[in-house]
């Protein structure tokens, strides 16, 4: 899992993190050293003192980074240019164990974007974790909240979690059980 190769990195403040895989918040303090192991999607794997830790986008300052850009939409949007960035969003969600985003994982059942009367958008989300007991999973479904809340005229996002079907590696787009040698 470790390797010198990884980007060291000291936090420049303090900052609330997640351990990975249980879940848990907790605050690095300025002036911890780690090794980024994954930067994908926004948000990084950091890997301190033999934990593994990730640290959201928003917070890229805290090691140095630039958080990411937010999404943007056309002037001209239509109901499509919505919903396909809505897509482009959820294939910014990663687990922090796997480079994979959750589209590709086949986390993902159903997307469901509405109209409301006032010209906003509702987005309904049905999906799924790899494992029924993850740790990471609410840290999944708020990611996914929270990035497709910055989607331009969503106003609300629902994201519903479901084990039914479970999950397996059929799920997988065709190119992530390449990515992963699961073929």
């Amino acid at each position: 899992m470790f390797s010198n190769s990884y980007t060291p990195v000291k936090f420049e403040r303090d900052c609330a993190v997640v351990m990975v895989p249980d879940g848990t918040e907790v605050e690095l303090p300025s002036g911890t050293t780690g090794y980024i192991t994954q930067s994908l999607g926004g948000s990084f794997t950091v890997y301190v003192d033999g934990r593994l830790f990730r640290l959201a986008g928003e917070d890229a300052d805290a090691i140095g980074k630039e958080p990411p850009p937010r999404p943007r939409l056309p002037n001209d949007a239509t109901d499509q240019d919505v919903e396909d960035l809505v897509w482009q969003q959820l294939k910014t969600v990663y687990d922090p164990e796997i480079p994979i985003n959750v589209v590709e994982l086949g986390l993902v059942y159903e997307c469901t974007l509405n109209k409301t009367d006032d010209g906003k958008r509702t987005v309904d989300i049905a999906m799924t974790l790899t494992a029924p007991g993850c740790g990471m999973g609410d840290v999944l479904v708020s990611d996914v909240r929270d990035k497709i809340k910055l989607v331009p005229t969503i106003s609300e996002v629902n994201v519903a979690l479901t084990f039914d079907p479970p999950w397996n590696q059929s799920m997988m787009s065709e190119a992530a059980r390449l990515d992963t040698g699961m073929f």
